[in-house]
């Protein structure tokens, strides 16, 4: 755990140096947490993976539901829940970490993500004493099933525009709730709805403990999905449902603010969520990429197939970086928060709240890794990749998903730097003074500070401090050039959003390898260098590419040519030979018979 006064706000990697001592990496769990991990990889292996087709079918309706209270028994429901409510109470990266395990469990990890996370959460963190005292204990062990009710017809990214109605009763002692929900997961068993709705005419939804025996709730049948098919998903209608009043959730108007700050940790938590599953697909496709023959030897021997086993591994490497990075400095701004006097629940939604910004990459990133190592895997199998015999279909079909819920992909990219640009004004960050000594520094002669180049990784930090001059320099005439105007400008916004991202996975991935050569000295960790080093080189290229775009997009003149100078200043990459690291990288792996980082 890092020290407290060294705890950074979400946000200012942009413009602060970060001490690889000061991260956390996966490297670092203890005994504890392994134990927990291993004990939710045996019950992936013994009551997942040998009834996956059965599951996916859902023509046995009890298998998930049973498959659910076993998951409840072993206490896998109840990491997130404090003791007193029936759960382990253990820690926020502890959490990040269950929920990347089950990643490799297919359909059942949606099941698990909806009812520990949007499910159970917003009674943690938002429920009265009574509430929790009630709802908590049935949720952490399982006896009680929860969905989250949001979405709607015409209210998907756009939520508090939800049309769905709570009225008050005439003697004030519930409310009846009128619409209509869809894509509601674990509907189909589930004992308890989060529900969010509107009262009268009010701007902002409420939030609702809706118990499914209260009457008034119908369901469509299940969803026919392209993937995650043994997850349940339905269309929900509320019929005058009625609601005892002391069961709203927190404040009238309130819900929206429920509803953001909650996807936060659904974000952060799907990126760690899919981490299980690309760790599965990577070994699958190592193993078959050993027994596959042609030509008279097995394909793991050519180039292009260890070129991409070892960029699968590289990008993992990256997003299990930077996911366990922003675990563990949310779970420090948390306890940082506890120590200033703030209540347990507030201190931990502050802290999500400060870092949102990691949040959305952490989502964007994971989900997109996801997509990248499932496409290649079905590209290593070949044919085979293509039946539903072999595991790779419905890899690729569940995979999909992932870059939609927890807020589409390009939703994320736009909150992310909008959140940036609204902290910057509000003087949260301290944004606008780096942003004006870069503009500065386009100006003037380049200076040329010699580098260390046998200090371990100070050639490829110079490379990182000016990768975040490329965020100031074209996020800031961005914001002068468009003001008011700027969030209306989405593929800008976007373009931003991926320089973002790529400069938080760079250098969450050399902090980790470096703080493991720290560790293990440096040829122990050759493999995870080599790793971060071929990602930065590659981070360079996405980088200029988005940078120029959004450039030409706003800038004309002379102004342009000074930004596009500025650019190819600040994006000139350490030429390693990225054949020769990914071969070696690949070597391992096919040595080792799986992602073994």
């Amino acid at each position: 755990m890092t020290t407290l006064s060294k705890t950074i706000q979400g946000g200012e990697f942009l413009i602060r140096e970060t001490a690889a001592q000061d991260v956390f990496i996966p490297e670092q769990f203890n005994e504890e947490q392994k134990m927990m991990a291993q004990a939710c990889q045996d019950f992936i292996d013994t009551e997942i993976t040998p009834k996956i087709e059965e599951i996916d079918s859902m023509k046995h309706p009890d298998l998930v539901p049973s498959i659910f209270k076993k998951a409840g028994e072993l206490g896998l429901l109840g990491v997130s829940v404090p003791e007193e409510y029936g759960g382990l109470g253990m820690s926020f990266n502890t959490s990040m970490l269950i929920a990347d395990i089950i990643g490799a469990a297919g359909s059942f990890s949606t099941t698990y993500g909806a009812h520990t996370g949007i499910g159970t959460l917003p009674i943690l963190y938002y429920g009265t004493e009574e509430q929790k005292q009630k709802y908590l204990p049935k949720l952490a062990t399982g006896e009680w099933a929860a969905c989250y009710c949001l979405t709607e017809p015409d209210a998907g990214s756009d939520a508090n525009s939800g049309k769905t109605k709570a009225t008050l009763s005439a003697d004030g002692t519930h409310y009846l709730i009128n619409g209509q929900k869809m894509w509601i997961s674990n509907a189909g068993f589930a004992d308890l709805f989060i529900v969010f709705a509107k009262i009268e005419n009010d701007k902002n939804l409420t939030a609702f403990i809706v118990e499914k025996t209260f009457g008034g709730i119908t369901m469509n049948e299940e969803e026919k999905k392209m993937g995650i098919k043994g997850s349940s998903t339905r269309q929900v209608f509320f019929n005058d449902c009625p609601v005892p009043v002391e069961n709203m959730l927190s404040d009238r108007g309130n819900g929206f603010k429920i509803a953001v700050n909650i996807l936060n940790i659904g974000r952060v938590k799907l990126g760690s969520g899919v981490l299980g599953g690309v760790r599965t697909v990577i070994s699958k496709s190592i193993a078959y990429s050993s027994e596959r023959r042609q030509f008279g030897v097995s394909i793991n021997t050519f180039g292009a197939i260890k070129s991409k086993l070892a960029e699968m591994a590289i990008r993992t490497f990256a997003s299990e970086s930077l996911c366990y990075r922003a675990g563990q400095d949310i779970e420090d701004r948390m306890a940082s928060l506890a120590q200033e006097g703030l209540p347990d629940a507030e201190a931990k939604l502050k802290a999500l709240e400060q870092f949102s910004i990691e949040c959305a990459i952490a989502k964007v990133h994971g989900s997109e890794v996801l997509d990248y190592v499932v496409d290649q895997g079905v590209q290593i199998y070949g044919g085979m990749g293509y039946s539903a015999e072999a595991p790779m279909e419905r890899a690729y079909r569940d995979a999909r998903i992932a870059r939609i819920y927890e807020g589409t992909n390009e939703i994320n990219r736009m909150l992310m730097v909008g959140m940036v640009l609204k902290r910057a004004m509000k003087g949260e960050i301290n944004l606008f003074e780096p942003a004006m000594a870069v503009a500065a520094e386009l100006t003037s002669v380049p200076s040329f500070e010699s580098i260390d180049a046998s200090e371990l990784f100070a050639v490829e930090k110079d490379i990182l401090k000016k990768l975040k001059k490329v965020f100031l320099m074209v996020g800031g005439k961005a914001a002068m050039a468009l003001q008011d105007r700027i969030e209306d400008e989405q593929e800008i916004m976007m373009n931003l959003a991926d320089v973002m991202t790529e400069i938080y996975a760079a250098e969450s991935a050399i902090l980790r390898a470096e703080k493991l050569a720290g560790l293990t000295g440096e040829d122990g960790a050759k493999h995870q260098i080599a790793m971060a080093k071929v990602y930065l080189y590659e981070a360079v290229d996405k980088i200029e590419a988005a940078a120029k775009e959004a450039i030409v997009s706003f800038a004309k003149g002379d102004e342009q040519k000074v930004l596009l100078m500025g650019l190819k200043r600040f994006t000139k990459p350490d030429f390693v030979n990225v054949k020769e690291l990914r071969r070696q990288i690949a070597d391992y792996m096919i040595a080792e018979g799986k992602y073994p980082f």
